[in-house]
């Protein structure tokens, strides 16, 4: 098995920098998005019912597990990108 060189090691460290930062951005989006559609929404309305209660969660962390995944090929994009611009060798 091959050692990498340090090169490769600083260029695999900034990749994996990139996808946080690309992924942190994206959290704070869908989150912000997700609190702004219940808020539009009146979401809270439904809670008055204990049906309504129970379904609360799953209906807002569907709303943003929808919004989270679609930025998943933007940030493959972004990320794919930065690492095709580096020299590897």
């Amino acid at each position: 098995m091959t050692q990498l060189s340090s090169l490769e090691i600083s260029n695999w460290i900034a990749i994996y920098l990139a996808a946080g930062l690309c992924c942190t951005i994206a959290m704070v989006l869908s989150v912000s998005m997700t609190l702004h559609g219940l808020w539009r929404d009146r979401a809270w309305a439904d809670v008055a019912t204990v049906r309504g209660a129970v379904l609360f969660l799953p209906k807002a962390w569907w709303r943003w597990q929808k919004l989270y995944l679609l930025s998943t090929p933007v940030t493959l994009g972004i990320v794919g990108y930065f690492a095709a611009s580096m020299a590897w060798s």
